[in-house]
């Protein structure tokens, strides 16, 4: 198995979104915001080659938007998906599979592309499968007030119709193993109904995909939550669960949308889990 870290863009959002009832003189500390209250974030995805399958998880937000869409969220740097596939000798046609933890637009926008002519959407990803659950596809083709405009119809529905769709079973065990793509998936449902949380078994560590569970490693203290998260008072036990496991178990933590640390370990501590070391994908990879 060989891991490939794919940058798939980069964005702002507003700080006080994104940490929620925690007041801006604390997470600024670690997430410096710029005049107009905006943070850096990324849209780190994961490349997963194993055997003949090249898995990628997430895909960031993808280039169909209109430029109005786009402003709203500060886009800045040169990296892109593509980019970042070649530079690890890869095409997208190559990719035999797409995860996607969840379905707001940041993390599966860049599945869906306008055809050649813009009359139309297709697959980015012509020869993937597309993995979602059943819960959570439910959930996004239905959505609730808060969540509607993050759960794009375009992203969403050309999957569906080009006939790449497939749901992940599930179990009802905390730490499900031994998926159809051959690693271990936690269901989260605090940020949104299960989104999923994949752990790699990778050369005797275990590195977990954080998606939106943990978004940066500003955000390791419990009361540390998005304002964008459905549920913040289930998201406290599920964040509480996984970090004293994470810490216990020295694992390190994928960071999809912290643009300025990749992997995190975290550490006991007498005020609980806290941020310990920061690993570059590169060291660990290599």
């Amino acid at each position: 198995m060989n891991l490939y870290p794919i940058r798939a863009g980069n964005f702002k959002l507003d700080g006080g979104a994104m940490f929620g009832v925690v007041p801006k003189t604390l997470w600024n500390k670690t997430n410096p915001a710029d005049t107009n209250n905006l943070i850096d974030i990324a849209a780190r995805c994961l490349l997963i080659k194993d055997h003949d399958r090249l898995i990628l998880i997430d895909s960031g937000m993808g280039t169909k938007q209109s430029d109005k869409f786009f402003g709203y969220y500060s886009l800045w740097g040169t990296d892109s998906l593509d980019n970042s596939l070649n530079e690890h000798g890869f095409h997208r046609d190559d990719i035999t599979d797409v995860f996607l933890t969840h379905l707001h637009f940041d993390h599966c926008g860049g599945v869906v592309q306008w055809n050649q002519d813009r009359t139309g959407y297709e697959l980015a990803f012509k020869n993937a499968k597309i993995w979602s659950n059943k819960n959570h596809w439910e959930w996004a083709t239905k959505p609730n007030a808060r969540e509607k405009a993050s759960f794009l119809t375009e992203n969403i529905l050309p999957i569906q119709e080009s006939g790449h769709l497939y749901f992940i079973s599930r179990t009802e065990e905390t730490f499900q193993k031994n998926t159809e793509l051959g690693f271990g998936v936690l269901f989260v449902d605090g940020h949104t109904e299960k989104q999923m949380i994949p752990h790699i078994e990778y050369k005797g560590k275990t590195i977990v995909f954080m998606a939106d569970l943990l978004p940066t490693a500003g955000h390791v203290p419990l009361p540390y939550v998005m304002g964008y998260d459905t549920r913040p008072l289930l998201t406290l036990p599920e964040k509480k669960l996984f970090l004293e496991t994470a810490a216990t178990n020295n694992w390190y933590l994928f960071l999809e949308h912290d643009a300025h640390n990749e992997i995190i370990t975290v550490q006991h501590t007498e005020k609980g889990v806290r941020y310990k070391d920061t690993i570059t994908c590169n060291e660990l990879f290599n």
